[in-house]
């Protein structure tokens, strides 16, 4: 039996139990073993390269560091509009890994470069680019401080700093990544029109922005509501000052959000103790938070926030009617959307009221000073259900207790 045959014949095999079996004669155990493994990770975060024949998967952790699918279809949406109007010329990934961001970001490009440290994925790269359709891709095998100390000019450079210390140990700082861009994006940007850096969802974006020089542009991406990725363009040619955020939310129905505001302007607070029964309430997604954009956010659509911390806003039928016929914001806000049926504050007859005929809820805490197993426990309600309770704080420092359902006519 060939390696390719038992690949085949055991590819939805449970890893475990097949890695304590014994292999037919001349089956390499431990390569098979890596390409099951990789492409049973793969059919849910590749799923185009799990269906190509012939795709040779890397040893586990690099499947697990590599974008997915559908991020690196986003950041491939960022190089074609830097590049628009124009005729590309090359692409320069200093940090290749597995390749998943490489193979989408390098298309259109007349000239796309691969680099990387570890031979084990330039081999894999070696082959799986021409299978994935891509022509005019050069490997090289060695670490980003040297490749970009002799390459030439580039349209694009994108590097994704390896987010592990020398023991294997996760970082977060963009000085304790690998490569230390902070060290080379003067070098970078003296090379590149564009640079394309890929930074951890944990990261705090205005310690960031004080690290990087010449930012133009933030992406913020999340997945399901799942922050995912921080993403930052930088330009040689863009001096520091402006700076556009984008908030995506990729696999849901939620319009991406851009602005040029963050933290300049301030919404509107609710003139009242607590909001009105009927009117709309708005949880920005995580994109939105994560970039530190809400009262951008809640200005351009026209919302009242409840307390200056607590990311909660309002608005009445009315007002929704006016933002989403605005063909500028895309239809819905990028947030869930609930309708208001009662609220009040933590009195027991206020309570006995709100949670009148409920037995079980979804529970919300914003700015307020409990957990949600806490004010589970104290309001005795079982999880789920259609009834959605928002604890939070108003703007005179009262708490409340916000009773909703899902707007009907919000998709998501």
């Amino acid at each position: 039996m060939t390696n390719e045959d038992f690949i085949i014949h055991n590819r939805e095999a449970d890893i475990r139990s097949l890695a304590l079996q014994k292999v037919p004669e001349g089956v390499d155990a431990l390569w098979c073993l890596r390409q099951i493994e990789g492409y049973q990770l793969a059919k849910k975060k590749l799923p185009v390269w799990a269906q190509t024949e012939g795709i040779w998967y890397p040893p586990r952790l690099s499947m697990e560091q590599c974008s997915s699918e559908i991020t690196a279809q986003y950041k491939r949406s960022i190089a074609a509009r830097l590049t628009r109007g124009e005729s590309p010329g090359t692409f320069i990934d200093l940090t290749g890994g597995f390749g998943v961001d490489f193979s989408y970001m390098a298309q259109g490009f007349k000239k796309a470069i691969y680099v990387e440290q570890q031979e084990v994925l330039c081999d894999a790269a070696r082959h799986n680019m021409p299978i994935l359709g891509l022509q005019n891709v050069t490997i090289a095998n060695t670490d980003s401080e040297t490749f970009i100390d002799n390459t030439d000019q580039a349209d694009i450079i994108y590097i994704d700093p390896a987010r592990r210390n020398s023991t294997g140990r996760k970082t977060i700082a963009i000085e304790d990544c690998t490569p230390d861009i902070t060290s080379l994006q003067h070098k970078i940007l003296a090379k590149a029109r564009y640079a394309i850096t890929k930074l951890s969802p944990m990261l705090d974006i205005t310690q960031a922005l004080r690290t990087l020089n010449n930012v133009c542009e933030v992406h913020v991406v999340s997945v399901k509501g799942e922050c995912k990725e921080l993403i930052c363009v930088q330009s040689a040619s863009h001096p520091d000052g402006i700076i556009t955020y984008h908030c995506v939310n990729l696999s849901t129905p939620d319009a991406s959000f851009t602005c040029t505001d963050r933290g300049g302007s301030t919404a509107q607070i609710l003139p009242k103790d607590t909001p009105v029964t009927g009117m709309l309430l708005f949880e920005p997604n995580a994109s939105i938070l994560k970039a530190g954009v809400q009262d951008a956010f809640a200005m351009q659509y026209g919302l009242l926030k409840l307390h200056p911390m607590s990311n909660l806003y309002v608005c009445d039928d009315a007002t929704m009617s006016r933002h989403t016929a605005n063909d500028d914001l895309k239809g819905l806000p990028p947030a869930r959307i609930f309708r208001i049926i009662d609220a009040g504050d933590f009195s027991k007859s206020s309570l006995k009221t709100l949670l009148r005929d409920c037995d079980k809820g979804n529970i919300t805490i914003r700015n307020f000073p409990s957990t949600v197993a806490e004010l589970r426990k104290r309001l005795r309600l079982k999880d789920g259900g259609d009834t959605y309770f928002f604890a939070t704080t108003m703007q005179n420092g009262k708490h409340i207790l916000i009773k909703c359902t899902r707007w009907s006519d919000n998709p998501a």
